[in-house]
């Protein structure tokens, strides 16, 4: 399915996904469009041959595929200002965080197949976890806009009754994994290792266990039980960890800000 893609809303989102697109070569530069209103902040795509516009319907005039990536307090306007253009031949996709599925298919009319997805921070360098769910979408439809994220880590289909969720545990995330390595960090340095050297390590060490089980697709413990030996530093370390109530800690800043999304 070979589509024209315009990503309404040229901001840092908008435009990490065009970064990844055009570097992983899903789209040709002449098939995507941009939009923001100061498009001279865009002239680095326009002089690499993506076309770039501060008109929205134009871009519903020129592509299949519209990705909304504006601010949340915008998305009403937005579509109302593209909703005479759109017809079945549009796939609306939006990576707003808080609009619904609902709220989509309200603004852009009943025909129109909606998908919704939620990425994170990691997509500005092609490694997002991204989720998404839809309406109205065919398969085809369906493992066009999977693969296209595809291109910009990895993704699985939810129901959207989970999509809080999934911005708690993915998007949230980066941010809890980051602040895990921050501390590994601190711990590098007690123990006489620089900053710098601390840094790489901790942030190459969490990179390898995070591939291990998405490559190996084990448990976490299967790969814990691995590194403990018996009355060795590793379990001593973790035993005192839990002693001081690590995973719950993290399990109670997640359902923290379930609750506090859910407000």
């Amino acid at each position: 399915m070979n589509k024209k893609i315009a990503i309404i809303g040229g901001g840092n989102l908008g435009l990490s996904m065009a970064e990844g697109l055009l570097k992983s070569g899903f789209v040709a530069p002449e098939h995507l469009m941009i939009t923001r209103r100061n498009i001279g902040s865009l002239q680095h795509m326009e002089e690499r041959g993506v076309l770039v516009s501060d008109n929205n319907a134009e871009a519903a005039r020129y592509a299949d595929l519209l990705i909304l990536a504006v601010k949340p307090f915008q998305i009403k306007d937005v579509v109302a200002g593209i909703a005479s253009e759109l017809s079945s031949r549009h796939l609306l996709v939006s990576v707003i965080t808080g609009v619904s599925l609902d709220e989509l298919q309200e603004y852009a009319g009943e025909h129109i197949p909606v998908v919704r997805a939620m990425p994170n921070t990691a997509i500005a360098i092609q490694e997002s976890m991204t989720c998404i769910c839809s309406r109205k979408v065919s398969e085809e439809q369906m493992a066009y806009i999977s693969d296209l994220f595809n291109q910009l880590g990895r993704v699985v289909v939810i129901e959207e009754k989970l999509m809080d969720a999934a911005t708690v545990l993915g998007a949230c995330g980066i941010a809890y994994a980051l602040r895990f390595i921050r501390a590994n960090i601190q711990g590098g340095i007690e123990i006489g290792f620089d900053a710098k050297t601390a840094a790489l390590i901790a942030a190459q060490t969490v990179k390898g266990a995070a591939e291990l089980l998405i490559q190996t697709g084990r448990h976490p413990e299967q790969e814990i039980d691995k590194v403990t030996t018996p009355k060795g530093c590793t379990i001593a370390g973790l035993n005192e960890m839990e002693h001081q109530g690590f995973s719950s800690s993290l399990i109670k800043g997640i359902v923290a800000s379930f609750d506090k999304i859910q407000d």
